[in-house]
């Protein structure tokens, strides 16, 4: 199905929220390039992405100005996207993954430069920022785009069934554990992600736990 009218709430993706997908794009040598990305919803046809400087699909954004987002929850593709790369014969000629169950085409509008002293990584984080405009979409099968909040929260609740049944030197990488998960969600994940993560705290606190 393809949508006349883009509207990103039809694969779930609400404005403000952040989302878990791979990004394809042209090397510009006839071949084809994926990677996992996460991807900001901006508006109901517009996404932002923050991508370090070094990275080859950055450097094809840049140099194309359109790429797509591809909307899955196969494991396996995430992971060969990562390490290896996809193989070619996974895409399809606009650029799109074969076996994605939705996909969208986006042109890039905007980039900016962007550092944030805090990244952990090399060179001060130096990233682009860029915002781009969806001007296809395409939902093979009924999905909602990957918010990884919900994972945080399965392995919070996951953790917090077992709590008063470990050592204290394992509450304590419980506890560390949490920490985490409970910045990471407040930051990219979903309301409901959010309010649960909030009531996980306020049991935690119940028993003293140093959150």
């Amino acid at each position: 199905m393809v949508n006349m009218e883009i509207n990103l709430a039809s694969i779930g993706m609400e404005k403000g929220r952040q989302y878990e997908t791979i990004i394809t794009t042209n090397n510009g040598n006839g071949s084809k390039n994926a990677a996992p990305i996460g991807v900001l919803c901006a508006g109901d046809n517009k996404i932002i992405c923050r991508i370090f400087k070094g990275s080859r699909t950055l450097d094809n954004i840049v140099r194309e100005k359109e790429f797509v987002v591809n909307i899955t929850h196969d494991p396996e593709l995430f992971t060969l996207s990562l390490l290896k790369n996809l193989p070619q014969d996974h895409f399809n000629e606009n650029l799109s993954i074969k076996c994605a169950d939705a996909y969208f085409k986006c042109d890039a509008i905007s980039f900016t430069e962007a550092v944030k002293q805090s990244d952990p990584i090399r060179n001060k984080g130096e990233a682009i920022v860029f915002k781009s405009k969806a001007v296809d979409l395409v939902i093979k099968n009924p999905v909602k785009a990957m918010n990884r909040g919900f994972g945080y929260v399965i392995e919070s609740l996951g953790n917090f069934k077992r709590f008063d049944l470990v050592d204290d030197a394992k509450k304590e990488e419980y506890i560390i554990q949490f920490k985490e998960a409970y910045r990471v969600v407040l930051k990219v994940g979903r309301k409901e992600d959010i309010k649960a993560m909030k009531e996980i705290k306020k049991e935690l606190l119940k028993k003293g736990c140093d959150l």
